[in-house]
């Protein structure tokens, strides 16, 4: 029996390797989110031990130091200038992300598509082949009757 040959299967290959890619690049920023997100998580807590530092070095009934306060609060103000820039990195990381997401969408949708012509056209050829064998029996068929019946 014949078979099927796929005359769109380079570019169904192609379609392939390009989802692939896509999916690495999102693989990609998945991972520098999750660095940006854990580095902004470190910020916070080096944020909430210098508070609590803050706070036993201005409860203590020790004389107070007014240079360690200043210095406090200083790391205070860069502090919450790095959270902000953290943040704000990550909410655009995040719109890459979707953008990524978008793109990985498209491509798997146009790999069905391929997919789905694919199959489509491997029934339709096996249909017509079956069809085609279906009419050369029943020939045969036909020609051993009529020699039987002369």
């Amino acid at each position: 029996m014949k078979k099927y040959s796929f005359r769109l299967q380079p570019v169904l290959d192609l379609k392939n390797k390009i989802l692939e890619d896509k999916h690495i690049e999102l693989a990609r920023v998945l991972k520098i989110l999750s660095d940006y997100e854990n580095e902004l998580k470190n910020i916070e807590a080096l944020v909430d031990k210098y508070n609590s530092d803050f706070e036993n070095t201005y409860n203590s009934k020790d004389i107070v130091n007014i240079t360690a306060i200043a210095g406090y609060a200083n790391y205070f103000v860069d502090a919450e200038q790095k959270i902000k820039n953290q943040k704000f990195i990550i909410e655009k990381t995040k719109n890459v992300l979707k953008m990524k997401q978008n793109e990985v969408n498209e491509a798997y949708k146009e790999v069905k598509v391929l997919e789905k012509l694919k199959e489509v056209q491997s029934q339709k050829f096996y249909r017509n082949i079956e069809k085609k064998e279906a009419e050369e029996v029943d020939d045969i068929m036909t020609s051993r009757y009529k020699f039987q019946n002369v």
